[in-house]
């Protein structure tokens, strides 16, 4: 796959508000959404990287696995080593035990669920938390579990479904994200289903660019793909200052910072 600074560049993009987030920066009231930016980006990588390979008929599901894990794995737990200690000195009994939890619950990727059954993620609580972080991973790696055999599946079917099978998915998705932003909230906000359409939206525009790459690349060097990927950076920006934690979240407010991501990916002019 093609190498993409942007997307690099988005990252910072994501990680830096989240930071200043949760160091309690009012100014970044709304730096959660980065973790939304992460997963409109995971969603565009994984089923490129997956399309490509089966049109080539290279898919592999345990070669796909390994490569996650070799990737994923070692550095979560570099982070899971380091907090150990760090915790043992620095937590009261109560919130060790958490701790201990979430130390079973990380290796299995269920720690957002574990997160959701504890707290919520805008509680003072969870500040007291060190491996809070990886419930997104966990998101991801429950995506990552299920999405490339789904895909494998519709392919051998006919893989013409491929896209308006993700489209149906990613709808009901934010439908029900919607509904449960009022219903169930903390459970909205840490489990796959309500997260799953931010993944889909990726996967969408994976496979849009993948299979019209001659013309978006023609597109891309024209002044409205220059207008796009400007308005993209803008919806980011107004998401990142406006939203807090009073805003219902994912909901339909989600749309702004996740289709700002995808407009980015889809027309940033190439140089």
């Amino acid at each position: 796959m093609k190498y993409r600074p942007e997307v690099d560049g988005l990252r910072a993009v994501a990680v830096i508000p989240v930071i200043l987030f949760h160091a309690g920066f009012s100014f970044f009231s709304g730096g959660y959404i980065g973790v939304d930016i992460f997963f409109v980006i995971s969603g565009y990588l994984i089923t490129t990287i997956i399309y490509r390979e089966l049109e080539s008929g290279k898919f592999s599901i345990i070669n796909f696995y390994e490569k996650r894990s070799r990737r994923i794995l070692p550095l979560l737990f570099f982070i899971v080593f380091i907090s150990i200690p760090l915790a043992w000195f620095g937590l009261f009994n109560i919130d060790m035990i958490d701790f201990s939890q979430s130390l079973v619950a990380i290796p299995v990727f269920s720690s957002n669920v574990l997160f959701w059954l504890e707290a919520d993620y805008f509680d003072t609580a969870s500040e007291l938390k060190p491996l809070l972080h990886t419930w997104s991973l966990a998101v991801e790696e429950q995506f990552y579990l299920f999405f490339p055999i789904t895909l494998l599946v519709i392919w051998k079917i006919n893989k013409n479904y491929i896209l308006p099978s993700i489209l149906i998915v990613g709808f009901v998705s934010l439908i029900f994200s919607q509904w449960a932003s009022v219903n169930f909230p903390t459970a909205n906000f840490y489990l796959l289903p309500s997260r799953a359409w931010e993944l889909a939206v990726g996967s969408v525009v994976g496979i849009l660019l993948h299979k019209n790459s001659t013309f978006v690349n023609s597109f891309n060097k024209t002044k409205m793909a220059n207008i796009l990927s400007w308005t993209g950076l803008l919806m980011i920006t107004y998401s990142i200052l406006i939203f807090d934690g009073n805003t219902p979240y994912p909901s339909l407010y989600t749309l702004i910072p996740t289709l700002g991501t995808a407009l980015i990916i889809c027309f940033l002019p190439a140089p």
